[in-house]
């Protein structure tokens, strides 16, 4: 009762991108590899498509083949047919990344079994990348994905359309990776190193990589969300979308939703402020990107210490502290781990905002 007297006074809330604003349902539709653009078709998770350059199918080989490669094996999530219909187990961008595979004639059973798993280093939201070391024919290879701004930095060149190792452009990948999320897209980077025996992997082990490409991915809005940010907005309720995804995907996905924001306020951008300029940055914005676990509590803390009732949506572990520390926290019913279930106050059965 007093979780509904609560959702009755909010002035503020703030939802995460993914899942809750969107559907969730990821499909890649673009690839940037040796400085050339490919696009991908086909919709959702049935593995039904190609991949197309100048609408012509792009040959599965070299710096695209490796591509598919790196998305496939650097991956926990399963695909599998239930009837009529495909089914996934794991992360939904990680199924995308295996969809993709598939389009190019890859299967990631057979992958696996050529290239076994050694070691891993899981994905973590402070990190934002994973990784994975498998066995080749006589050396190790370790296989990246993640943010890009995590990530390009620890690159020392690319790879060419020969699959041969080339000097790395990072202007044009930056560029590229900036066309895509202006469009709306979710932009993963690839990257790969080769070692001659099992490296053990580790946090500061990932560095002097070669850069396969980039992923571009599709996560459609819900529908419904647009709506009920209009009803929120003529209740007096602001919304603020609060994400890890790249600044431009977000400022895109949101214009797309209904919050006419100007601009995207980064993590970065936030860790350099202190309490006060934090709590007037919170009233501004309405868009933040590439947040991190710990920035959620402080936005939820300073836009409290300005007199809001704040509502928080979450669904990962990290989440559970800005969950507890919001005036209700609303954990995501079908997505949303145990963890931030236990730590909300209100569990959405169908993750729909």
């Amino acid at each position: 009762l007093a979780a509904v007297e609560t959702l009755g006074s909010t002035t503020v809330i703030c939802p995460d991108k993914t899942g809750t604003l969107t559907e969730n349902a990821m499909t890649v539709r673009a690839l940037y590899c040796a400085g050339r653009h490919s696009a991908v078709d086909g919709h959702g998770y049935n593995p039904e498509g190609t991949i197309r350059r100048a609408a012509e199918p792009v040959n599965i080989a070299g710096a695209v083949r490796e591509c598919l490669v790196a998305g496939a094996l650097c991956n926990d999530a399963s695909l599998a047919r239930s009837g009529r219909q495909w089914a996934i187990t794991g992360d939904p961008t990680e199924a995308a990344l295996l969809v993709l595979a598939r389009k190019g004639g890859l299967d990631e059973a057979t992958l696996h079994a050529l290239f076994p798993r050694q070691d891993e280093l899981p994905f973590d939201a402070s990190r934002q990348y994973m990784a994975t070391a498998h066995r080749s024919a006589g050396e190790q290879l370790v296989y990246v994905k993640g943010a890009l701004e995590r990530l390009l930095p620890r690159c020392i060149e690319q790879l060419g359309d020969d699959g041969q190792p080339a000097p790395l452009d990072t202007a044009g990948i930056e560029a590229a990776a900036h066309e895509l999320a202006g469009q709306g897209m979710r932009v993963l980077l690839l990257a790969r190193r080769i070692f001659e025996e099992n490296p053990g992997l580790t946090a500061d082990g990932v560095d002097r990589l070669t850069l396969i490409g980039l992923v571009g991915m599709i996560d459609p809005p819900r529908k419904a969300a647009i709506s009920a940010i209009r009803n929120c907005h003529s209740a007096g309720i602001r919304v603020k979308m609060i994400t890890g995804a790249h600044a431009v995907t977000a400022l895109a996905i949101a214009r797309q939703i209904g919050l006419a924001s100007e601009r995207a306020m980064t993590g970065r951008e936030l860790a350099g402020l202190d309490d006060q300029a934090l709590a007037l940055a919170a009233h501004e914005t309405d868009v933040f990107a590439r947040v991190e676990p710990e920035q959620k509590l402080r936005l939820v803390r300073a836009l409290q210490a300005r007199g809001e009732v704040v509502a928080m949506t979450g669904d990962g572990v990290n989440d559970a502290p800005a969950l507890r520390q919001a005036n209700i926290g609303i954990a995501m019913g079908l997505g949303g781990t145990e963890v931030a279930k236990e730590a909300a106050a209100m569990v959405l059965t169908d993750d729909n905002f």
